[in-house]
């Protein structure tokens, strides 16, 4: 087996409990996970991993695989190590169980993105930033990137900040200068997977709360993979009424 995705879904969410059972046009959350992940051609095995026998029912329900794993796994990435330790596969994606909007080509193009260069041991995705909202939503993880495409930074505060925008650091009119939001689909080597969650936790990660920073606080490197396709993170109720506003219902 050449590529893995697993879908960690945690049922004790502190923004949202139960999340991934929530439901949109007749569906739970994990189930529209599920069905837009399996559109990718890339993917040898799809996975569910979770801690709740709710999930595990909710998955079987719909014909999806699924695996009971330890609650006491500290995050979603050390869920999928979990998963993935006894298989003998190259490439896993970390497909998060609250993205519903999640499109086969992003699986897609972010695997290819570490088939195509073997130097490139973890990879994420990115979208343009058309709107000054987003750019000053804290929820909105914004990305900085070199001209290789490779991340400098991830934050929850508006960046690059740009000096002569004013109070708010940024206008409708600067948005052109390059302002990336990040998507939080990873794709990595299972070699590099078990590298990235042995590390320590570390200052940036903590103060930002963004676990990828580990990565680049300990010098490793993140390939960023750049979409126009967007996706909806349902963190709270709110973003759940965002996501039904925004499909008219429907998916």
């Amino acid at each position: 087996m050449n590529t893995i995705g697993v879908i960690p879904a945690r049922w004790g969410a502190s923004r949202f409990e139960g999340k991934v059972l929530a439901e949109v046009a007749g569906k739970p959350i994990i189930q529209h996970v599920w069905e837009g992940a399996r559109r990718a051609k890339l993917l040898d095995d799809l996975i569910v991993a979770t801690d709740d026998e709710r999930v595990v029912k909710a998955v079987e329900r719909f014909g999806g695989k699924v695996c009971f794993t330890s609650p006491k796994q500290p995050s979603g990435t050390d869920r999928i190590t979990e998963v993935v330790n006894p298989l003998d596969v190259k490439i896993v994606v970390n497909i998060q169980g609250d993205e519903p909007l999640i499109k086969g080509i992003i699986i897609d193009n972010l695997i290819s993105a570490l088939q195509d260069d073997p130097k490139v041991e973890m990879a994420t995705v990115v979208r343009k930033i058309t709107t000054k909202q987003e750019v000053l939503d804290p929820n909105v993880v914004k990305v900085v990137l070199d001209k290789k495409g490779y991340a400098l930074y991830f934050s929850r505060s508006p960046i690059p900040y740009v000096r002569d925008a004013g109070k708010s650091g940024v206008d409708q009119g600067k948005l052109h200068l390059g302002f990336y939001k990040h998507i939080g689909i990873y794709a990595y080597t299972k070699d590099f997977l078990f590298t990235y969650t042995n590390l320590p936790f570390s200052k940036l990660e903590s103060a930002e709360k963004l676990e990828q920073l580990r990565a680049l606080e300990y010098g490793y490197r993140i390939k960023t993979v750049e979409t126009d396709q967007d996706t909806i993170g349902i963190d709270t109720p709110e973003d759940l009424e965002r996501l039904k506003k925004t499909i008219g219902g429907k998916l």
